[in-house]
């Protein structure tokens, strides 16, 4: 079986079919409704993927003083280093990578969905009305849409990003921490264009997109506000 067959079997024919089975039954036949139900179908099947990439980032962030400390103390021992921060993470249970898999499987669903929205449905005689309310076609991009995936995003971001307050309480508990809050400090400047450059990015994408995928990525990152908000606040 080719790299194409499976994707078209995991992703394309299922989101392909869902889109056209939704827009069949919910009334007035609106695309975009169609999009915005799917996409939290979507997000309801990751939901459990998604909270444990979120506590592991929320993790990571408060972890950031020790792991400065670790850079400090072994910065001319580079495999130390990794040592150091492997235990670290062993102990504290988190696998630092666990945060790139919702991420990643989000690739292969935006890309079913602009096959589906530009292709899919034309190739299969689906007579489908692409307004969204009446106002705003799905196949052409939306400067709207764009800005308002990039507000998200910033909020979205700015959410999981640690609060003075949290980062003072877990230096006191951190050993041999030395001028963390420095402007250097790599994981800061890595936060801060995060929360600065990734809104512009996620804006950038959804405009050079039809405003169908561009609707999809605001839909999901507000869910994923939403998934943030109940995760975070949710006791352990």
């Amino acid at each position: 079986m080719s790299l194409t067959s499976i994707f078209d079997f995991l992703f394309y024919e299922p989101i392909l079919k869902a889109l056209t089975i939704i827009q069949s039954i919910i009334p007035g036949h609106d695309f975009g409704w169609a999009v915005i139900i799917l996409t939290i179908l979507i997000r309801i099947l990751l939901w459990p993927l998604a909270s444990k990439s979120i506590k592991s980032q929320k993790a990571l962030q408060e972890l950031q003083p020790e792991m400065s400390a670790i850079k400090e103390k072994f910065k001319d021992q580079k495999e130390k280093q990794a040592q150091a921060m492997m235990e670290l993470y062993k102990n504290k249970k988190i696998n630092p990578v666990s945060g790139c898999l919702p991420v990643l499987i989000q690739f292969p669903i935006l890309i079913a969905l602009y096959y589906a929205l530009m292709e899919g449905l034309a190739a299969h005689d689906i007579n489908t009305n692409f307004m969204f309310l009446g106002i705003l076609d799905l196949t052409q991009k939306s400067i709207v849409l764009a800005i308002l995936t990039g507000i998200l995003q910033y909020y979205q971001t700015k959410m999981i990003m640690v609060t003075k307050k949290e980062v003072k309480e877990v230096k006191e508990k951190a050993i041999q921490i030395k001028k963390t809050d420095s402007p250097g400090d790599f994981s800061q400047i890595m936060n801060k264009q995060m929360l600065y450059v990734m809104p512009f990015v996620m804006a950038f994408v959804a405009f050079s997109l039809p405003a169908g995928i561009a609707l999809y990525l605001a839909i999901t990152t507000a869910f994923s506000i939403v998934q943030q908000h109940w995760t975070m606040k949710k006791p352990n």
